[in-house]
């Protein structure tokens, strides 16, 4: 009993620590953009932006306890760990999570179907984060979701189970994956000590190690691309990895490989500036300004990428709001959504999704397949268009503890005479006025109390 109520405590530590403390894990998006020049890739990036709306799931053995994924295994100085335990022992404890991951109800096509649900469009699903374990079949490791008590189970590769369940409901497929590797021994080498998160030899001492780890990269990069079907999107994480830290992966080789196998795939080597950052991924965060290049905002459901016993979880009227916002400015919103270790989405996520599907299925013109406008926003409201500029979206979005009014108005965009304003909810038409460069709008009684879409012709 002992034991386990030091382990309840030492999670529990860990857990508020990782509410707590400034990430660090976080780096700030590249200040420039460099379109691909490929026609294939183009064309998948132009489809990719009228999605809008997509869904990406940490799951690992760091699920088993609930707790932030892998960065507990760092020695960067943002991370708080429990201090009646070794560096050591903590390791120790944090691999061993690979013996007790065990999701006997896993589920793919309940992902698939809430996802569906939610109006999302597009999945990232994380193969492989920093701590290494691998959620598919590799057979350059034996640190995988296929060696340990999951490994009898006809879904043991798991990473397979998911891209066919979302295949099925035409959702566009990514992968994410972790460049550096913490339980590789040719990035963490254990002759020295783990230092932060970055290689921990000198690698112009040890060429030859380096040499084996860019190796052991392709490898399972390649291993992705070729036995799990359609690729769409290579979401690369971990952007101390690159040649200007001194850590040079060849990536003009990497991508050369990859679309050999996966034509026009889209590649995403986050925060590194340059041909293999097809677009730009700011994290728990929106940009304060339109951008007029691909991006994607990726921000959680919760306080954690992953699962967690013990959390906060963003209503349903913030989610669509910040969505949004962030494709009014060009952009598309990722959802954090953490699977349970069981395998499952946990209901209290469901029923949230749902909430937003909801909103999504009578609102989702003025989202999908739309572009940017110039005047894009004013006051409460967001404007989106049709990709023929002809038609503008304008939505006024709803905070948790606000009130829709009576009426409402905006700056900007105005209606072209006589021509009708079209709620979205309804279908029906709406009475308006302008009045110089102002639009009001007269509400339905008894409308519900959410943020709401008008469609409608400009001058």
């Amino acid at each position: 009993m002992k034991t386990k109520t030091l382990i309840a405590v030492f999670v529990c530590l860990l857990f508020t620590n990782c509410l707590f403390a400034q990430r660090g894990d976080v780096y700030q998006r590249s200040k420039e953009y460099e379109p691909p020049t490929d026609s294939l890739v183009l064309n998948k990036l132009s489809r990719w932006q009228d999605l809008k709306f997509g869904v990406l799931f940490h799951w690992g053995i760091y699920s088993v306890p609930g707790i932030m994924e892998s960065w507990y295994l760092c020695a960067d100085d943002w991370i708080k760990r429990d201090t009646t335990q070794t560096y050591q022992q903590f390791k120790d404890w944090y691999w061993g999570l690979s013996k007790k991951f065990n999701p006997v109800k896993f589920n793919p096509d309940q992902w698939a179907n809430v996802m569906k649900d939610a109006g999302m469009k597009y999945v990232l699903f994380t193969t492989k984060h920093h701590d290494g374990f691998c959620m598919f079949d590799s057979k350059y490791t034996d640190y995988s979701i296929a060696n340990g008590p999951f490994k009898d189970n006809p879904k043991r590769d798991v990473a397979k189970y998911v891209f066919d369940a979302f295949r099925r409901q035409d959702f566009m497929i990514g992968a994410y994956f972790s460049k550096p590797d913490w339980h590789s021994q040719y990035y963490w080498w254990d002759v020295y000590p783990t230092g932060n998160r970055n290689v921990n030899y000198n690698i112009k001492t040890f060429p030859w190690r380096w040499k084996m780890f860019t190796k052991f990269v392709h490898n399972q990069v390649e291993e992705l691309m070729t036995r799990y079907g359609s690729m769409d999107i290579l979401w690369l994480d971990g952007g101390q990895v690159n040649k200007y830290n001194n850590q040079d992966i060849d990536m003009p080789g990497l991508a050369q490989m990859a679309r050999s196998h996966q034509p026009g795939l889209i590649m995403v080597d986050r925060t590194i500036h340059g041909p293999y950052e097809n677009y730009q991924t700011p994290e728990n965060q929106i940009p304060n300004q339109q951008l007029s290049y691909p991006w994607e905002s990726c921000i959680t459901l919760t306080d954690s990428w992953g699962w967690s016993p013990k959390t906060n979880f963003k209503s349903p009227a913030k989610v669509i709001n910040m969505l949004v916002e962030i494709v009014a400015k060009g952009g598309c919103l990722v959802l954090g959504v953490g699977p349970t270790p069981e395998g499952l989405i946990e209901q209290e996520s469901v029923n949230r999704l749902h909430q937003i599907g909801l909103w999504m299925h009578t609102n989702g013109k003025a989202i999908y397949n739309t572009r940017i406008t110039t005047n894009y926003h004013s006051g409460n409201t967001w404007f989106t268009a049709d990709k023929n500029g002809k038609t503008i979206y304008a939505i006024y979005t709803v905070g948790d503890k606000e009130t829709i009014p009576a009426t409402i108005s905006w700056e900007g965009n105005i209606p072209k005479k006589g021509s009708k304003v079209i709620l979205l909810k309804t279908g029906k038409t709406v009475k308006w006025k302008s009045d110089g460069n102002a639009v009001t709008i007269v509400l339905p009684k008894k409308i519900a109390n959410e943020s709401l879409a008008f469609s409608f012709n400009v001058k």
